[in-house]
């Protein structure tokens, strides 16, 4: 009888199918969710195997949740699918009698028919593997858990009020109109109000269900903060010291039905965490640092150290996996009752299954003992990443004697896999066949042949040995994944220094893992013996700021190491700096005032294990430079070869920069008066942020009508790629040579569009980076102002001079005015506080439209503040565009609409 259901299924599915007979049903439905809901239905009406497929609800849960915003279940996803993409009203009846049809059967869609109707009942209490504790001293926590072992402990939460009032009922009739957000994997950020998320929670049979997963719960309701309070185990918490908005997401409101939970992941960042259950029961699994689960596998980007974890659900892994496991493979295991606390230490993988309707509240923290941890996480670089997650599957060219004395180790199953990403996956346990050359494709440095028979630790010396040593914080790629950005990392650490002084020698490692600063420091006491500047005393040990190099405050003078972007980028970072300050002592520029004192520059070399000072004022190439960087100056002639233009022709080439060259240039300049702009803002009055606006307007009009250094000849590099705009509306040869030179660059940049956005850290959304080159003309001359005047002659507005870096940390404010002055006396009256800013960092530098200075300082600076934007402009002393002649550029003005500030500012 089975034989013949089988084959009746068989003959259906040929018959229905036809030549897609031969695709399993899983690659099936992964076919159809990549259509269109409408194209889906039409699909529907094709064959009977087809409509089965088409009314998958998995499948129109999967087009629902790929659309963003407030969610509302309709009782099914199909409908609520609809309803969302506006196929259907609310009130439309869209089912007719569902159609069921015999002699076809499909093992995949049984097994998750089987996920969204199984019950969890069957899961009895757990074995013990997972201590039980009332209470814990915080000595006792130190010594025996935190950072060793999971712990549940039942009296932590018994004195919060969220013990009964976190019911769903309770906070349905309290909050049943806020909407939550939900944890799915969708690209989309979904929320629903707790009302109805509740109704789909008593409606829905999802075999993967939807849960709140809500870290801006505070935010929402800020009344749950006062429900419960932090475990006096986990008061200690590094990231506390960060201000709110620029601190990771580290507390999360849970909600979840029976079956829902987390898949396998370890914390990010590398933190650890305490989760408290008001109601209902979790199941735990748990596997120790290093132990990659069975199903699980690792994705780790060799370019950028971006971790993606590859998992089934927890359901199905608890259904699928977990029964095939050997004895000695499971993991830790443990049920989670109401009113408990579990505590999750770093490094650890854990796997939660809702056995029931469950209320929860959990956060992550740093703390003394995983401060290390979470800083090596942080470093750039791919390997320690891998390691940290997968232990020894992640090293190369280990014996297999060494994987074999880790008994939890499993063997790394390479197929598939590229230079580009490692895949770390769990499987079976090692054995000696069958992985001769198990790694033969995984390079990297030569740290790991002096492993000997190490056995993974996840201690630190232990992990820190597979830093890649010529990966540096400065100059390589932040990985996306990181818990936060590279200028939060660096402030977050100063702070750390500055307001944690009894705990500096841990800091210190901490920030020695993440930013190199052993290294960085060693530079900098070289350059302070060597132009007699007092040595740094432990105060300033670190580097201050937020920009893309160190700085270090030394008494009273600032010593800048330019890293950013290899030494091609940094030595025309300094060389355009010096020559930009030789430009302003030479006309007297006002500006003088208001920049600040070079004390000293050069180059710092590091050979045989000891740094030297090579002193260099921008003119000329000294030979220690080109013996690590061997250079064709265009501009080998002039006083500065390596000045401005070298730099436009260094930005529009396509070279490669030379990386890890021990060679970088500094800048050693006089402590300016003042305080960061960034820093005071909220505590400045409005005439004060008032009379900083028309400031910077006479200081900015002063850069912008600096001359440019004189150009001789037409940049070869810039010619090319203009000659290649053979579809432009424009006369190319009319295109003067300064210009040709930006568009080159402009056209370069456009090329890396996507890339250079992506390396910011996160900080832009992706969906925005896709879309980024839809913002930007096809013909990058479209934002040069190039126009006919009345005559027929070719009229354009000069390039000038551009700090390029214009934001609210590069500009220092000292003078200040009482509160309660009188906004419209600020001209007459206050015409000393102009004098009162410095503009700082000029690394920069650069040529173009003086609109690329004012768009990031109307957002950043002003934070589009219209009444700052105009005191601005008045001082500057409109027209803000400048031309051949006054006469010139009044005509360009009237002439294109391409010249309009509007339309530029945009591209």
């Amino acid at each position: 009888m089975e034989d013949a259901a089988a084959a009746a299924g068989n003959g259906r599915r040929e018959a229905a199918l036809g030549g897609l007979a031969v695709l399993p049903d899983e690659v099936l439905c992964a076919v159809v969710d990549l259509l269109s809901p409408t194209d889906i239905g039409r699909l529907a009406c094709v064959s009977s195997v087809m409509y089965i497929l088409c009314n998958e609800e998995p499948l129109w849960m999967s087009k629902c949740l790929s659309v963003g915003g407030l969610l509302a279940y309709k009782g099914s996803w199909k409908k609520t699918a609809l309803s969302r993409v506006n196929l259907c009203s609310e009130h439309d009846e869209i089912y007719q009698k569902p159609r069921h049809f015999d002699g076809f059967n499909s093992l995949h869609l049984y097994r998750r028919w089987y996920r969204c109707f199984t019950s969890l009942s069957s899961f009895s209490f757990d074995n013990g593997h997972v201590e039980r504790k009332d209470d814990l001293s915080l000595d006792q926590f130190r010594s025996q858990y935190d950072g060793k072992c999971p712990v549940l402990l039942t009296k932590l939460a018994e004195t919060w009020p969220a013990r009964t009032k976190w019911t769903v009922q309770q906070l349905t009739r309290d909050y049943g109109e806020v909407p939550f957000r939900i944890s799915q994997r969708s690209p989309q950020k979904i929320k629903m109000k707790l009302k109805d998320y509740v109704s789909y929670m008593e409606l829905q049979h999802d075999e993967d269900p939807l849960y709140i997963f809500d870290d801006k719960f505070g935010e929402s309701a800020p009344a749950l903060l006062e429900d419960y309070s932090v475990p006096h185990l986990f008061h200690e918490d590094f990231f506390d010291i960060m201000d709110y908005d620029q601190r990771p997401a580290f507390r999360w409101l849970i909600i979840g039905p029976e079956r829902s939970g987390a898949s396998w992941h370890v914390d990010p960042g590398l933190t650890s965490a305490w989760n408290t259950l008001l109601c209902g029961r979790k199941r735990w699994a748990l596997y120790p640092p290093g132990r990659v689960p069975g199903g699980v596998t690792v994705h780790v980007n060799d370019e950028d150290g971006d971790v993606d974890i590859e998992t089934p659900t927890s359901l199905q892994w608890w259904l699928d996996i977990y029964p095939s496991l050997a004895e000695h493979e499971k993991p830790l295991e443990c049920t989670q009752l109401p009113g408990e606390t579990i505590f999750v230490p770093t490094g650890w993988w854990h796997c939660v299954l809702n056995l029931e309707m469950t209320v929860a509240v959990t956060q992550n923290f740093v703390n003394q003992s995983n401060f290390e941890h979470v800083c090596l996480d942080m470093a750039p670089g791919y390997c320690h990443k891998g390691v940290c997650r997968a232990g020894l599957l992640a090293v190369p060219d280990k014996s297999i004697k060494d994987i074999e004395n880790h008994p939890r180790m499993s063997r790394w199953n390479h197929t598939d896999m590229t230079r580009k990403e490692k895949r770390l996956k769990s499987s079976e346990p090692v054995r000696t066949s069958n992985n001769a050359n198990l790694c033969s494709e995984f390079e990297l440095s030569d740290i790991h042949e002096s492993l000997g028979d190490q056995v993974f630790s996840y201690n630190i010396d232990f992990l820190s040995q597979f830093l890649e040593k010529e990966k540096d914080h400065y100059s390589s790629v932040w990985s996306p994944t990181n818990s936060i950005g590279q200028r939060e990392a660096r402030e977050w650490l100063r702070r750390l220094w500055v307001l944690k002084p009894e705990l500096r020698e841990l800091i210190w490692k901490g920030a020695c893992l993440a930013i190199n600063v052993d290294k960085w420091y060693s530079c900098l006491e070289e350059i302070s013996a060597c132009h007699s500047l007092p040595p740094p005393s432990e105060d300033e040990k670190l580097p201050v700021g937020t920009g893309s190099n160190p700085v270090f405050i030394v008494s009273d003078n600032v010593i800048k190491i330019y890293a950013e972007g290899g030494l091609g980028y940094s030595i025309h970072g300094l060389g355009t700096e010096l020559e930009f300050y030789d430009l302003l002592r030479k006309l007297g520029s006002p500006l003088m005032n208001h920049v600040p004192d070079i004390i000293a520059s050069g180059f710092l070399v590091y050979q045989d294990g000891v740094y030297r000072t090579v002193p260099w004022d921008g003119k000329g190439i000294p030979d220690i430079l080109a013996k690590y960087y061997p250079l064709e100056v265009s501009y080998a002639n002039g006083s500065f070869p390596l000045g401005l233009w070298s730099k436009q022709l260094f930005g529009s080439s396509n070279l490669t920069d030379v990386p890890d060259k021990p060679i970088w240039p500094y800048m050693v300049t006089r402590k300016c008066k003042g305080d960061i702009f960034a820093r005071i803002r909220d505590k400045l009055t409005k005439t004060d942020v008032l009379n900083l606006a028309s400031s910077l307007g006479v200081q900015m009009r002063n850069i912008h009508q600096l001359p440019l250094p004189h150009v001789d000849h037409v940049f070869k590099s810039g010619n090319d790629d203009i000659k290649a705009k053979e579809n432009s509306i424009f006369n190319v040869a009319l295109v003067p040579p300064e210009w040709k030179q930006v568009v080159s660059t402009l056209d370069r940049r456009k090329k890396n569009l996507k890339k250079h956005l992506s390396n910011w850290g996160g900080s832009i959304p992706q969906v925005l980076i896709e879309k980024a080159e839809e913002y930007l003309p096809d013909d990058t001359l479209f934002l040069i102002k190039f126009v006919k005047d009345d005559d027929g002659d070719s009229v354009y507005v000069a390039p000038s001079w551009i700090h390029s870096d214009i934001m609210d940390d590069n500009i220092l404010i000292e003078g200040t005015t009482e509160q309660g002055t009188s906004t419209d006396c600020i001209i007459d009256k206050d015409l000393n506080k102009m004098d009162a800013i410095h503009i700082i960092d000029f690394s920069d530098l650069s040529i173009g439209d003086p609109l690329c200075d004012l768009i990031p300082l109307h957002l950043d600076v002003f934070r589009g503040d219209i009444d700052l934007l105009r005191q601005f402009l008045r001082s500057y002393q409109l027209p803000f565009l400048r031309g051949e002649s006054n006469n010139d550029m009044y005509k360009s003005v009237q002439n294109s609409k391409f010249s309009r500030a509007s339309y530029r500012a945009i591209g």
